[in-house]
C-alpha cells in the first residue's frame, strides 16, 4: 500500500524535529515541534523533493504565499492540493 501524502509530511517533518512520527500532532505548529526557520527550508525542500512538486514559498514575505505554514495539518493540506494540482 502506498504511503499517503499525510503521512509522508509528518515523516518528514518528525525526522526534522528530531521526533517519533506519533509525536507530531497536526494542530502542532513548526514552534511547538522545535522547528525554526532553518528546519522550515529543510522540511520543505524534502517535500518538495518527496512529491517532486514546486512550493511556492517567498522565505522574505510568507504572508505572501499560497502555501499555509500555520501548522502540521495545514502543511499537510497545501501538499495535497499541490499533488492534486500536478496530476490534473
Amino acid at each position: 500500500m502506498a504511503e499517503s501524502v499525510r503521512d509522508k509530511v509528518i515523516a518528514i517533518i518528525a525526522e526534522q524535529a528530531v521526533l517519533d512520527v506519533a509525536d507530531v500532532r497536526p494542530e502542532a505548529t513548526l514552534a511547538e515541534l522545535g522547528i525554526d526557520s532553518l528546519g522550515l527550508v529543510e522540511s520543505i525542500f524534502a517535500i518538495e523533493e518527496a512529491f517532486d512538486i514546486t512550493v511556492p514559498f517567498n522565505a522574505n514575505e510568507p504572508a505572501q504565499s499560497n502555501f499555509d505554514i500555520s501548522s502540521v495539518a495545514a502543511i499537510i493540506a497545501a501538499v495535497e492540493k499541490l499533488v492534486a494540482e500536478q496530476k490534473a
